[in-house]
C-alpha cells in the first residue's frame, strides 16, 4: 500500500520517493489561498486525494530535469500552473507553462533562483516561511551524515558551474534568512529528520575549493 505524505515542517508535506524520478521526493506547500507542488510525486489515486483533500494544486515548480515526472498529467488533472527554468522548459512541449531565466517571484513568499549545474535548468526554490526554506532539488543533497552536498555525477552536466552556483547561493542565505534545507533525494540520510536543518551554518561550511577536485560517482 502507498505510504501517506508526511508533514515535514508547519504547513510542508513531502511525498514518498518516486521511481518515475528515480527517487525523487517531492514537497507539498499547503497556504491559505495558494497551494505550491515541487517536483512530481508519484501520481497514484491516494496523492489525487491527498492533494484534493487540501484544496489542490495551484503551481507545480519543477526543480530538474529529472523531477518531471507526471507533470503533464497533473496539469491536465490540476490545472496548475507550472513553473519551469527556460533551458528545459523544452521538454515539456505543448503545455502551458511559466518560464524564468535567473530569478522569478512566484508569490511573495516564493522566489525561483537559477542554479545550474546538475543540469542546464536546474533550480532551487526559496520559501520565507519557517524561517526560510530552500527547497535545492539535486543540486544539494544529504551525504551519508546528512550534511548538504553538492554531488558530482557521471551525468552531472557542468561541475564547476554548479559549484559557482552554490557560492552564489552561500552569499544570499545565512543563518538570518535560511533554517531549513528540503533536498529533492537521498532524504533516508536525514534518518527520520523531515529537512536539514541549521540550513545556513551547512550551507556556508561547504568548502569549495576541496570539492573542485572530486571526481564523478557512478
Amino acid at each position: 500500500m502507498p505510504k501517506e505524505p508526511r508533514a515535514v515542517l508547519d504547513a510542508i508535506f513531502a511525498f514518498p520517493p518516486n521511481r518515475e524520478t528515480l527517487g525523487g521526493t517531492a514537497y507539498f506547500i499547503v497556504e491559505n489561498n495558494a497551494n505550491f507542488l515541487i517536483d512530481c510525486p508519484a501520481w497514484d489515486e491516494k496523492t489525487q486525494e491527498f492533494v484534493r483533500s487540501h484544496g489542490g494544486v495551484n503551481s507545480l515548480f519543477i526543480t530538474h530535469r529529472g523531477g518531471i515526472g507526471q507533470a503533464a498529467e497533473i496539469h491536465q488533472i490540476t490545472g496548475c500552473e507550472i513553473v519551469i527554468q527556460a533551458q528545459i522548459a523544452y521538454l515539456l512541449p505543448n503545455l502551458p507553462v511559466t518560464t524564468f531565466d535567473r530569478e522569478l517571484a512566484i508569490s511573495d513568499n516564493l522566489t525561483a533562483i537559477w542554479t545550474p549545474g546538475h543540469c542546464p535548468g536546474s533550480a532551487c526554490l526559496y520559501y520565507s516561511g519557517n524561517g526560510g526554506v530552500l527547497f535545492t532539488g539535486r543540486h544539494l543533497l544529504p551525504n551519508p551524515q546528512g550534511e548538504p552536498m553538492p554531488l558530482r555525477m557521471s551525468k552531472t552536466f557542468h561541475w564547476p558551474r554548479q559549484l559557482r552556483a552554490i557560492a552564489l547561493i552561500q552569499e544570499r542565505f545565512t543563518y538570518d534568512n535560511l533554517t531549513y534545507l528540503c533536498p529533492g533525494a537521498n532524504t533516508g540520510f536525514l534518518r527520520g529528520q523531515g529537512a536539514i536543518d541549521r540550513a545556513g551554518d551547512r550551507l556556508g561550511a561547504i568548502d569549495l575549493t576541496e570539492l573542485s577536485n572530486a571526481t564523478p560517482m557512478l
